[in-house]
């Protein structure tokens, strides 16, 4: 499949997105998370019959996720963007973990979103899909959704 990307660093190491940098840490207790520094999530969502992945209009493949609206918890955040991206619904949501990022960016990418340090939260989650993408007005175009196995 297209989805898996050359020379994507180890995520035990420091990265780099554009102005961002990241590294991923496990978290033995979501307690452990400042849930003020959450400004996105990723999900790694899952059926009974495998993990859900999506394909956007430039042919890319992805997991859903996003960043929080102005005033959304991040449980909303995570229900929106399924419902958006799979047109499913949460089941379940177990936190991962998650990627302490910095961004040396100038300007904050919303006013409402921390700011330049921020957490991108990662977990697993069981969906039901029930209907076809959204596909809300200025988000990505999501043209696929597939479940697939991992052999």
């Amino acid at each position: 499949m297209g989805f898996i990307r050359k020379n994507f660093p180890p995520l035990a190491e420091e990265f780099k997105w554009g102005d961002v940098s990241a590294k991923f840490n496990l978290v033995e207790c979501p307690r452990e998370i400042k849930t003020t520094l959450i400004g996105n999530v990723n999900m790694i969502p899952y059926t009974k019959q495998g993990y859900v992945i999506v394909q956007v209009e430039n042919g890319d493949w992805e997991l859903p996720g996003g960043t929080l609206e102005k005033g959304e918890s991040y449980q909303q955040t995570l229900q929106r963007e399924i419902r958006e991206e799979l047109g499913g619904e949460i089941i379940s949501f177990e936190v991962l973990g998650f990627f302490s990022c910095y961004s040396s960016a100038k300007n904050v990418y919303k006013p409402h979103l921390p700011h330049p340090n921020f957490i991108r939260l990662v977990g697993g989650c069981e969906v039901r899909l029930v209907q076809k993408p959204q596909n809300p007005p200025g988000a990505e175009k999501v043209t696929r959704v597939e479940t697939v196995g991992i052999n």
